[in-house]
Order: structure tokens, then sequence, then C-alpha cells
């Protein structure tokens, strides 16, 4: 199921992966003080838990508990089967980490305990947006643990030769900008296919659109919204400054490739994907430089799409007070300022974002966290984006002339399908 890879990899990308830090997964295991201490097993995803971060909480945590910490590394391919079964077990892992969009799947199961009573004890300054998808029918079934989002990766030299001299601070700046690196001639001012679908999403975040509403009991598509048709024309503006083809996402081919051969000015993706493009050129490093997407107007950035992850417990451990000690020691302002640090993740709250400083890439991403947002966070919502997503149908659509009203129509009722599926 791509929607939670695509939500919580982006991060995971620049994680630094730890295939073996955990120590024991005996009950028996003995404690500091020489008794006999339990062991808490807590599952990772593949690269999110860094060499320094690690060590430092499993150290806490033992000290503090006397009992042994159990880490064991999953794959996210496969994972949504594997964990819903693990979740149904009688002894399933006591702490998961679950992409943030997938929460209320594992939420509505029952596989997760409610966590309404840590949230008042540690959680009252969470940023809302991260904190969100912790949350299902009102009530909190996880802890936000870090996020990412998309900034504007640029070329340098690309903008000075077409005599730009910042980085724009509004939308319009940004069009300007971009029209200026066009008339010059020399490169392609922006690569943009016309599928990259969580930019538009976070053009629908900024517009105040929802992609689903509630008809009955039920979900159906609200494409036709007009706030949905601001945000794609906004969309549309960009691809316009672009030769990336319209029926295509930024894998196909890897954006970061492209930008990587000198000849585009910018791209709108991850700030880990700076690291493939030099991968693929090393002499390209020197000018590459980021900014946070810009909003309508300045000081208000771009609507994001914010992957991450959270922590849950699970509701079948039979160990859930040493759990809430884990997550109380993991998600610690310590510890969450240690993380952004290390890997330049989003923390779980505003006031630790000055630990980005340094980090370019991330100082970029910082600003627009606070508003932005997910797709929608219903169990539903995961078959709309299995391929082939109609969505990035509907955007190829409307880049080929079609009206958003027609387009949307066209995708309405393979939406609507997906959305009645049961979970």
């Amino acid at each position: 199921m791509k929607r939670g890879l695509i939500a919580a990899t982006g991060v995971a990308a620049m994680l630094v992966s730890v295939a073996a830090c955990g120590s024991g997964s005996s009950d028996k295991d003995s404690g500091a003080d020489g008794s006999q201490a339990k062991s808490l097993t807590v599952w990772f995803m593949d690269g999110s838990n860094p060499t320094g971060w690690t060590k430092a909480v499993q150290a806490e945590f033992e000290q503090k508990t006397g009992a042994k910490l159990n880490i064991q590394i999953q794959k996210w391919d496969g994972i949504q089967q594997k964990l819903t079964t693990a979740l149904s077990e009688s002894s399933p892992p006591d702490v998961v980490e679950v992409g943030n969009t997938q929460t209320p799947s594992y939420a509505q199961t029952g596989g997760l305990a409610e966590l309404d009573d840590l949230k008042k004890e540690i959680g009252g300054d969470w940023t809302d947006s991260l904190n969100k998808p912790s949350v299902f029918e009102g009530k909190q079934y996880a802890a936000p643990w870090y996020a990412a989002d998309r900034v504007v990766i640029y070329n340098k030299k690309i903008w000075a030769d077409a005599g730009i001299k910042d980085t724009p601070k509004t939308r319009d700046e940004f069009f300007k900008d971009l029209d200026a690196i066009q008339k010059k001639g020399d490169a392609e001012p922006l690569y943009l296919p016309g599928q990259n679908w969580y930019f538009f999403d976070g053009l629908t975040i900024g517009t105040g659109a929802d992609l689903v509403k509630k008809d009955g009991k039920k979900y159906v598509s609200n494409l036709a919204d007009p706030k949905v048709a601001k945000a794609m024309d906004v969309y549309k503006q960009y691809q316009a400054f672009s030769k990336a083809p319209k029926d295509k996402d930024e894998a196909t081919p890897q954006q970061a490739d492209v930008f990587a051969k000198g000849r585009t000015g910018a791209f709108i993706g991850m700030g880990w994907e700076a690291q493939t493009a030099i991968k693929a050129n090393p002499a390209i490093e020197k000018e590459i430089g980021y900014f946070t997407i810009p909003g309508e107007s300045a000081g208000k950035p771009e609507g994001v799409f914010l992957g991450g992850s959270n922590l849950a417990i699970a509701e079948g451990s039979k160990k859930k007070d040493l759990a809430k000690e884990f997550l109380k020691i993991a998600l610690s302002d310590k510890n969450e300022a240690a993380l952004a640090k290390e890997v330049g993740s989003i923390p779980n709250k505003d006031a630790l974002l000055t630990g980005l400083k340094g980090n370019a890439a991330a100082e970029a991403a910082a600003p627009a966290a606070k508003g932005g947002g997910t797709t929608p966070l219903i169990p539903e919502w995961a078959e709309v984006e299995n391929a082939p997503n109609p969505i990035k149908a509907y955007m190829t659509a409307v880049l080929n002339g079609k009206s958003p009203e027609d387009a949307a129509k066209q995708v309405e009722a393979d939406i609507n399908k997906r959305l009645a599926q049961k979970q």
C-alpha cells in the first residue's frame, strides 16, 4: 500500500538505518539493579531510527526503567498486512511506528491503545498539524514523532544568470523569477511533471479544499469543489514553466536525476532529493540552494503535504505502562531536538524548530510545517491512492485542456467506488 510508504519514506530516505540496535528480547532479562525486569519490543521502520538518537534513547530507557529495549526493524514493503496481523495477535509488539496517514486505519480496527492521558501529560504543545493524524474520531491513538515536507530545490547559477538576486517570498514573485529564467532561454525554469500528486495535495491544503465529503454515512469524492479547482489552477500555472510530461509523476523519471544535469532552474521535492542529484552529478552540489514554497502572501508559506511517522502502543500489549514510559523518553524535548539535529526531520513542537539551524533543506521546510496537512484522514482513503491513482488522471486531464469540473466528473465514479470498499 503506497500511501504509507510515501507518507513516511520522504524522511526515512534521509535517515541512517539501524539494523539491530536492540538488546535482549526476553522478559527474563536482568534489570539495572539485578532484579528480573521485563523487556519492551519496539518496531521501527527501516531507516527511521538513526544511530545516535537510538543509542541515547535506549540507554536512557534502560537506565530509568531497568527493562531491556528490544528494537526490531521492519520493511515498508508489505508492512500494512504484517502490522495488521501482529496487532490482532495475543502478543503484539508493544510500541510501533506507523506512517502518519496510516494511523486511522489501525485505530479503526481496534489495534491501537488510546493515549489521551499521554497527550495531556506531554503533548499539550504538540504542533496541531503534526498531531492531527494521531487523532481518530476525537481520540488520541498515537503520538507525533517526526515529519517532513516539500521545498523548492534550485540551481543558484541558473537563477543568478537570469538576474535573480534573492529567493521569492510570494507565489507571484516565484512566477516572475521562473519567467525571467524562461526569457533567458538557457534552462528549463521548473521541472514539474503533470502528476506530482503530493505537491498538488499541498496546494489543496493551501486553498482549504477537502478531497472527500460525507454523503449520509459514507464518504464520496469532493473533487468538483471550486477550492480543488483553484488549487489545480495554481498547479497549472506552475506546470506551464515546465517541459516535463503531463502524464507522468516525479519518479518517472526521477526528478532529481533531471535536475542533476544542470539545465533545470528548480524542482519541488523533499530535501533529501538533492543528495540524489549530487550522487548523479557531484559537480552540482555547489550550485544547490533551497527555499520554502512561497504562498499567496509573504509570511504565509504554501500549503504542503506533511509526510512522517507516529509512535503508537498496541492495544494488545501487556506492558502499556512501560510502553508509555518509552514514549515519554523518545518524545521528550531533548530527544526530539536530537533527532531533528541528527537527520533534519521536523520535530513535533514548534519550539524545537531551532534545532534545524545549519541544515539548509530542513530550515527551508520548517516554516511550512505549521500550516501543512495530509491526505484525508479516513481509513477508506488508502484505496484512492492505489495505482492507478484517479486524481493523477484528473490532473493530467486538466493540464491537457479539460475544465476542472469535467475532469472531476471523469474520475469521480472510480473514486467513489474505491471509497466504498470495505476496510
